[in-house]
């Protein structure tokens, strides 16, 4: 069996940072410079953002892979795996931060509903059509992160927030053209969020819909209109992502990684695994 490979980075991993203890940030450029092997596949128990300047390439997270180009802005929440191949010339920002960073002002139930660092939601927020604030406000944070004046954490603090906020707009506009209401909306996010507290335990669409006072027929078709996929799909999506992220980060046999997963029969587990994925769990932990 394979042993897992993938390294787990907390911010103290990074070299020459700006920032102090929960917050961290970098020009690109610098950290690829200066960090042999950040390019590989690795994940980290912090939020990351990613922001563009200039280059090319690609980006993987979670097993999906983004372009990149100049204005686009990744996030990523603890426990994502990614990784990149970025052309020579490529510059741009790193951010770090730990919830406690965050959560020292503002509510954990806002952290926790930024579309962007949802495991079935696009990392991705493109802002090269974008005119100031974006490209301003990310240009004053990286300053206020390397100046030393003693109360640049407060100040870091509330361009994060005010970054992550018009980031939040931004993708949420993008949502709303796929139609509906603002009730409908919201309806799929209430879905999101239960969804991530039980998927290893509740895999079918009426539980979900039954807790949200909908009937399944309603709840998939709701799902279809905002996602552009069934409530069905979206959680054998999320089910999968999972299983992809244990089999290359655990240890364990497949077996009890399946009853990690809810799978009572590993041998269901890994029926599930391969019409999802084209291969069994063995053959991608091998091949990662």
């Amino acid at each position: 069996m394979k042993a897992a490979s993938v390294p787990v980075y907390c911010i103290d991993s990074y070299p020459d940072g700006h920032g102090q203890g929960e917050f961290y940030a970098q020009r690109l450029e610098t950290l690829i410079a200066s960090f042999a092997g950040i390019d590989k596949a690795h994940t980290h128990d912090f939020y990351m953002l990613l922001y563009i300047r200039q280059g090319s390439g690609t980006h993987t997270i979670d097993f999906v892979t983004y372009p990149v180009q100049p204005g686009y802005l990744f996030f990523l929440a603890p426990g994502q795996m990614h990784s990149w191949e970025l052309s020579p010339d490529s510059t741009g920002y790193l951010l770090f931060f730990e919830a406690g960073f965050y959560l020292h002002t503002y509510p954990s139930s806002r952290l926790h509903e930024y579309p962007f660092f949802q495991p079935l939601r696009s990392h991705l927020v493109d802002l090269s059509a974008q005119e100031p604030p974006f490209p301003a406000l990310l240009d004053q944070l990286m300053r206020e992160a390397e100046s030393g004046f003693d109360n640049r954490l407060e100040v870091l603090r509330g361009c994060l927030f005010v970054l992550l906020e018009l980031a939040a707009r931004h993708a949420n506009h993008e949502e709303a053209s796929a139609g509906g209401t603002l009730r409908q909306a919201q309806q799929v996010r209430e879905f999101e969020a239960l969804l991530e507290q039980h998927f290893r335990t509740e895999k079918t669409v009426q539980y979900y819909a039954q807790r949200l006072s909908l009937t399944p027929n309603h709840l998939n078709a709701l799902c279809r209109q905002q996602r552009g996929h069934t409530a069905s799909d979206l959680i054998q999506r999320r089910v999968l992502v999972e299983a992809q992220r244990l089999l290359v980060h655990a240890e364990q046999p497949v077996k009890q990684l399946a009853a990690e997963l809810g799978f009572q029969d590993a041998s269901y587990f890994g029926r599930f695994f391969r019409k999802r994925t084209g291969m069994t769990p063995e053959q991608f932990r091998a091949n990662r």
